[in-house]
């Protein structure tokens, strides 16, 4: 059943039971409950529809009913509190269905007994409820709501109980000036103060960070509170609350210790002692690693603290110093190897890389954490850009961050509805602010400038400028909220035209796209919008841009001028009907207590009355012993007067939101009635449709007893199949058990493949060895075939000499032919050489037959090799004996061819 046939059943549930409390409504409307429940209703409140705003209308004052069975009442709040899953509506729940004064009704009624399952339940959804919210002090049963948080606070109960009313609490008293001095007025503060002191010893972390809320909103700037958070203590405070944001309980602990140091900032003094606090830069980091998570929640808090420290001008440049403190590359190198192994260091030096992820992130609900992170990354860099000389890590930082800014600005598609639209169009606005800031200084811009294209802005300032002109006003917000998406939208134009007129001077074909988008006829509804802005820097972005397009020929002055008379036409009419659309503090509301404003207005005029006749008596100076009693007594009846009005106000306030509240209800009857009426028109037509299926479905049903008869004769012919199937069962038992025998088997054999392939592997690596060895063993080889080269490289060299000795020879012989009987002695000496060397020829021959074999055998080295290092040692030796026979036979020839001398001579 889809979601609103379950809402139209759940309305008519809700009015059965009005009219009649019995014990079947009452199941009939508990089941409806049970089921919507069990639907996904995300965004419902917001829809605007009317008839989810009736169902939870109805549902609520039946929670708010006494008589209300308290099952039902539980699963009516079970319900209420899933519808509040986003911030809308938690809001609308708050403000426009009372959703708080309910249940604060609902606690009153079971005040008795705190502990029951109904009260804890009021309980938890109000602290759901009111976190971030603000709770006036004349909302039903808040009183009634605050005394029974105190007292059970004060109570000694379980934790059960005390942990919701400290977070209740918590949520009521921060940024509620009200309730705060309601609370203080009351008589049992001091004590309520004293357990509050002692619940900082609590062994609860969120039990800590609660009652810290409760302290810091009630006590910062009293006596109690300079003594709680005074310079002895508030550094124990600080390590206590950045332990609790780092090693929290939980998303619900971060979120409430994270306000409670953004409270504490808002306070010059402790902000100055978190400037000296010597722990924090390693606190900080720890901050910044929480950033790596991929909770949206988690990372919205965090981003908030970092926000509120940039408000501190000394905290501010400890942070530059933390993000910037890696260098571009470094991120880069570290985005490329991201992992869930990363030890605290590589965290830190990732803070930088996590805040630019969130920018971009795909997560779901992730949109206010990229653009808190686009305001913290505008606010540290203003803060780098703006010092005398821009560090080169901010510079690095810039260029790497630069791509991930441009991608941002992609993605406009109006087609996919006015909430992206909305949501892109901050974007736009936020990244387009910060690469102005980039502008700012010679460094960064020239970055920008070489990334940044024309075309890109030409194409996204188009894109906007068509969603300027062309929205919807009717599903827009009134023009004069900062939410209308046609003021978004315009905002983004101008900011996307500035950073054009920055960058045109730059980039290519930048100045003529600039001045081609301020010719265009359609630019006169964004610079209206911007000139009628009531915020200075927008009025400031309009003039600058209208200075640069007026001595443009195409400018469209004429267009402008009526377009910015319309809109202050529209101021007026604004004005008179703010009331029923802005909120109700800007005017007051008709329905007052005429009684009280009287009483309030001629106590005022009496009081300046009596203030002025004091200042006469004091010019004439005279001398009265107890004028200055009087002006203390008056003094005090002004400050009390003044308390008066201030409570009269918060009055005034809460009834022009009941008025507001009014009206929007009395519209949404008359539409719902004419709901009804077309509703009651369609169930008529759908029963006498029902009358006819009945009719039809009556056929139906004599044709289901026919079946229903072959169906028997279908039975028995599966019990005759069903005994077959028996059976069969016992044959695939048997086979079974053959089965698992072969199972068996296949295990046997794969356990033995398993041990064959252990021993393949060791057969391999005893095989890579010895290949190992073979390759040593062959350069061995090659080692020693080179040396026998060189060695035969000699036995040449000296056949060589031989061969001139022996030419020499031949020419002595003529010499000597005159001394034949020496001749005769000389030649046989020679005949003997000769011999001699052919012995040697002989032996040489040898030994290169020697060498052949050696080199034959050398294939089986393994086994040879002491044989063959034997044998070359002889062979060195004989050709040792060859070359000392060869030096001898040169030294004799050399001594003859001295005698041949001696003897010419």
């Amino acid at each position: 059943m889809d979601l609103t046939t379950c809402l139209k059943s759940l309305l008519l549930a809700i009015q059965q039971y009005r009219g009649g409390r019995t014990t079947h409504n009452t199941a009939q409307l508990l089941k409806q409950v049970e089921e919507v429940s069990g639907l996904k209703c995300d965004q419902l409140l917001s829809s605007g529809q009317v008839l989810p705003s009736e169902c939870v209308s109805g549902l609520v004052e039946l929670a708010g009913n006494p008589n209300t069975n308290p099952a039902l009442t539980s699963s009516i709040i079970s319900l209420l509190a899933q519808l509040a899953c986003d911030d809308d509506s938690r809001e609308m729940l708050h403000s426009s269905y009372n959703l708080t004064s309910t249940l604060a009704s609902v606690i009153h009624c079971h005040s008795a007994t705190p502990g029951e399952p109904l009260v804890l339940q009021c309980l938890q959804v109000l602290q759901k409820l009111t976190y971030n919210t603000r709770t006036f002090q004349s909302t039903n049963y808040i009183h009634e709501l605050i005394a029974f948080l105190m007292t059970n606070i004060q109570s000694h109960s379980d934790d059960i109980i005390i942990m919701p009313c400290l977070g209740l609490m918590a949520n009521l008293c921060r940024d509620n000036h009200s309730v705060q001095s309601h609370i203080k007025s009351l008589d049992n503060v001091k004590p309520f103060y004293r357990t509050l002191i002692n619940f900082l010893a609590h062994n609860s972390l969120t039990v800590v960070v609660f009652t810290l809320s409760i302290l810091s909103s009630l006590t910062l700037n009293e006596k109690v509170g300079e003594k709680l958070f005074d310079a002895k203590n508030i550094h124990q405070t600080f390590q206590l609350v950045f332990n609790i944001i780092v090693n929290g309980d939980g998303t619900l602990t971060r979120k409430y210790s994270v306000d409670l140091l953004v409270d504490l900032l808002k306070n010059s003094k402790i902000a100055d002692f978190l400037t000296r606090y010597q722990h924090f830069s390693a606190c900080l980091s720890q901050v910044l690693g929480l950033l790596h998570s991929k909770d949206p929640d988690s990372a919205a808090k965090v981003l908030e603290l970092l926000l509120a420290m940039c408000s501190v001008s000394g905290l501010r440049s400890l942070l530059c110093d933390v993000v910037f403190k890696p260098a571009a590359a470094k991120l880069r190198a570290l985005g490329r190897r991201p992992g869930p192994g990363l030890d605290n260091e590589g965290r830190k030096e990732q803070s930088g890389l996590a805040l630019v992820q969130w920018l971009s992130s795909p997560v779901e609900g992730a949109e206010s954490c990229s653009l808190q992170a686009l305001h913290l990354l505008h606010e540290l860099l203003k803060e780098s850009l703006g010092a005398e000389t821009v560090p080169d890590r901010v510079v690095s930082f810039s260029e790497m961050l630069l791509p991930v800014l441009l991608g941002l600005l992609r993605g406009l598609d109006p087609a996919k509805g006015d909430a992206h639209l909305r949501k892109h169009c901050h974007r736009i606005t936020h990244v387009t602010s910060l690469l102005l800031l980039l502008c700012t200084d010679d460094s960064t811009r020239s970055i920008v400038s070489r990334q940044v294209s024309a075309q890109l802005c030409l194409s996204q300032a188009e894109s906007l400028l068509s969603c300027c002109h062309g929205n919807n006003p009717l599903t827009c917000l009134p023009p004069g909220s900062d939410n209308d998406l046609s003021q978004v939208c315009a905002e983004a134009l101008l900011k996307t035209l500035e950073l054009m007129s920055k960058l045109r001077q730059q980039v290519k074909d930048m100045e003529t796209s600039f001045y081609r988008m301020l010719q265009d006829q359609r630019i006169a509804t964004p610079l209206s919008l911007a000139l009628t802005s009531h915020h200075r820097q927008r009025v400031q972005t309009g003039l600058s841009l209208l200075f640069e397009a007026t001595p443009l020929p195409d400018f469209p002055s004429l267009v402008l001028g009526e377009s910015i008379a319309a809109n202050n036409a529209y101021r007026p009419r604004e004005a008179e009907l703010s009331v029923k659309r802005v909120a109700v503090q800007e005017v007051p509301p008709p329905r007052t207590n005429t009684s009280e404003l009287d009483s309030s207005s001629g106590s005022s005029r009496g009081v300046h009355s009596l203030v002025e006749k004091i200042q006469n008596g004091l010019e004439l100076q005279v001398k009265d012993s107890h004028v200055s009693e009087i002006i203390d007594v008056y003094a005090q009846k002004i400050s009390a007067f003044a308390s008066q009005e201030s409570r009269l106000q918060d009055l005034l306030e809460a009834k022009a939101l009941a008025l507001s509240q009014a009206d929007r209800l009395l519209a949404q009857f008359r539409f719902q009635r004419a709901q009804a009426e077309a509703e009651a028109l369609k169930l008529g037509s759908l029963l006498k449709d029902s009358e006819r299926r009945r009719e039809n479905l009556q056929g139906e049903l004599s044709n289901q007893v026919l079946e229903v008869k072959r169906s028997k004769t279908d039975m028995e012919e599966l019990l005759q199949h069903n005994a077959r199937l028996q059976q069969d069962s016992e044959e695939h038992q048997a086979l079974k058990g053959g089965y698992n025998a072969l199972l068996n088997r296949f295990n046997e054999s794969e356990r033995l493949l398993k041990e064959q392939q252990v021993a393949h592997v060791a057969l391999t690596k005893q095989s890579d060895a010895l290949r190992k060895n073979h390759e040593a063993l062959q350069l061995q080889h090659e080692k020693m075939a080179s040396e026998l080269e060189e060695r035969e490289e000699e036995v040449r060299s000296l056949r060589s000499d031989l061969q001139q000795k022996n030419s020499d020879i031949t020419g002595l012989r003529g010499e000597l032919q005159a001394e034949e009987e020496k001749v005769k002695e000389k030649d046989q000496e020679r005949r003997d050489l000769e011999e001699t060397v052919d012995v040697l020829r002989k032996e040489l021959n040898k030994t290169e037959q020697a060498r052949k074999d050696a080199s034959i055998k050398a294939s089986s080295l393994e086994l040879q090799k002491s044989q063959l290092e034997t044998k070359l040692k002889q062979k060195e030796d004989e050709l040792n004996k060859h070359s000392a026979m060869i030096s001898m036979i040169h030294s004799l020839s050399s001594g003859k061819m001295k005698n041949d001398v001696n003897l010419s001579l």
